[in-house]
């Protein structure tokens, strides 16, 4: 185990976060560097449980216990080998996951978590810094070809795989650069593009090839791609957006968060020759929608220049200890704050919107509130509490309903859950032979770290498919077909 009673005499300790006014002027990250020792002490904190419960919150099974012992020793070079065997982009999962695992630390039933996240990302970092990730090529080719649809993290963790089991790889992606949410979702100062690239310039060093700016299913076709390709990964995410119709909802100034945030991380990153097509500069900003993709778009609205910002969400604010219906090793609903939500803004629980007020010509000027109590297992208003609070430009944060109807969809001709995900049994094989299916496109909205395992586990699978068996590894999951998010 790693120091025996770091538990008990090292406290909990987080890289610190840069300045508020400091950082609200760039887009960088907003942490600053951990130092190594103090790193270190922290991975000494785990206990080297009996049953480590963390493995059982965490979908890719990451050897938790093994590689903060190592880090906790300095044995960096043996513990990025532990932690790629089942993680195959912890520099993803380190700055987005939500880290259920250490809800479930057995540190964590009477006293604070140790910091698994945060010696997980500085484990990879370490070993980028170091030049210990480099392409891992296979040593022989099996002649069979496969398409993943969608770059984000389920199609790159399915391409890397299959690459590396020895099959040709493309990777088709929509949008004019590779990376899917990774890229245009995830805002810049939640984590730096470039260590999207680096991952993507390894990927390509072992063989994986990307198609950016094609739309499968209109530049080529679903029935093109299937005779191109021995099998085909749908990995497109669950793109069809939650919409609110409400009246007014055809005012000018009411836009999906995912229609914003691709523009704020273009002007991140200086791909913009004018000024970006929503821009949150000197207005008045809601956001509907309390969780992480509200603060995305609280974190870019700030950095925009937005003269105020308010997040509303219909439910009531959490408490700051964990609920006795949530008990430990669940995770919990708490009052989380995150970066964003300390740079400015307002954060109103607890209410409803109930109209889209606009000024009689077309554009958005308020939004009608009224307060909500959850009683009898719905919402109900309260009344009288109705009220108007400024709003000229709205962002729509309330979720995804599965991958959008497309083209590709419909040509595939694959079946389709009670939920609108595409219907896959416990190989993640679809209704249509040789086609298979991972992440929110087969599971629904869920957590990137989902993401990657249903990306690993699919592989698997493919793998079997085309060989008759295979050898890579994967998360032991659920059954597919009866994943919930």
């Amino acid at each position: 185990m790693a120091d025996p009673k770091g538990f008990l005499t090292t406290e909990r300790k987080t890289p610190t976060r840069r300045p508020v006014d400091v950082r609200i002027k760039d887009w960088r990250e907003v942490y600053e560097e951990q130092p190594f020792a103090e790193l270190q002490k922290q991975a000494g904190r785990c206990m080297d449980c009996g049953i480590p419960f963390c493995h059982q919150e965490c979908p890719l099974g990451n050897l938790i216990p093994e590689w903060n012992d190592l880090i906790w020793r300095g044995e960096r070079r043996e513990a990025i080998d532990r932690l790629h065997a089942t993680n195959n982009f912890p520099e993803f999962t380190g700055r987005l996951c939500p880290a259920p695992c250490e809800s479930a630390c057995v540190v964590a039933i009477n006293a604070e978590a140790v910091t698994i996240k945060q010696v997980e990302l500085r484990t990879i970092e370490e070993a980028f810094g170091a030049g210990l990730v480099v392409p891992l090529p296979p040593d022989r080719l099996t002649g069979k070809t496969v398409a993943v649809v969608g770059s984000g993290p389920a199609g790159l963790a399915a391409a890397q795989q299959l690459t590396r089991a020895g099959h040709t790889v493309a990777v088709y992606e929509r949008a004019d650069r590779v990376g899917g949410l990774l890229r245009y979702g995830i805002p810049e100062f939640k984590m730096e593009k470039a260590i999207v690239d680096r991952r993507i310039a390894q990927m390509e060093g072992e063989g994986t090839r990307f198609r950016a700016g094609v739309n499968v299913g209109v530049d080529i076709t679903g029935d093109e791609l299937r005779n191109r390709y021995d099998a085909v990964v749908l990995a497109m995410g669950a793109t069809n957006w939650r919409d609110l119709p409400i009246p007014g909802r055809e005012n000018k100034g009411i836009f999906q968060a995912m229609e914003y945030l691709p523009w704020g991380n273009k002007q991140a990153l200086d791909e913009l020759t004018a000024e970006p097509a929503i821009n949150a500069h000197g207005k008045h900003v809601v956001i509907l929608g309390g969780g992480d993709t509200g603060a995305d778009c609280l974190g870019t609205a700030i950095r925009q220049g937005a003269a105020s910002v308010t997040q509303l969400e219909i439910m009531p604010r959490p408490t700051q200890e964990r609920p006795t219906s949530q008990p430990w090793p669940t995770y919990p609903m708490i009052y989380r704050v995150s970066s964003a939500h300390e740079e400015a803004g307002e954060r109103i629980y607890a209410v409803s919107t109930e109209e889209f007020i606009g000024d009689g010509v077309g554009n958005l000027q308020a939004l009608k509130l009224v307060e909500t109590e959850f009683a009898n297992g719905k919402f109900q208003k309260v009344a009288g509490s109705e009220r108007e609070i400024p709003a000229d430009l709205v962002l729509l944060a309330m979720g995804f309903l599965g991958p959008e109807k497309s083209e590709l969809i419909s040509q595939l001709e694959v079946a389709l859950d009670e939920r609108g995900n595409v219907k896959r049994d416990e190989k993640y094989a679809t209704s249509e032979e040789g086609i298979f299916v991972c992440g929110d496109a087969g599971r629904g909205q869920s957590l990137i770290v989902w993401a990657i395992a249903e990306g690993r586990s699919a592989a698997a699978a493919v793998d079997e498919f085309l060989a008759g068996e295979t050898g890579l590894p994967a998360p032991i999951l659920p059954t597919a077909k009866s994943l919930t998010v």
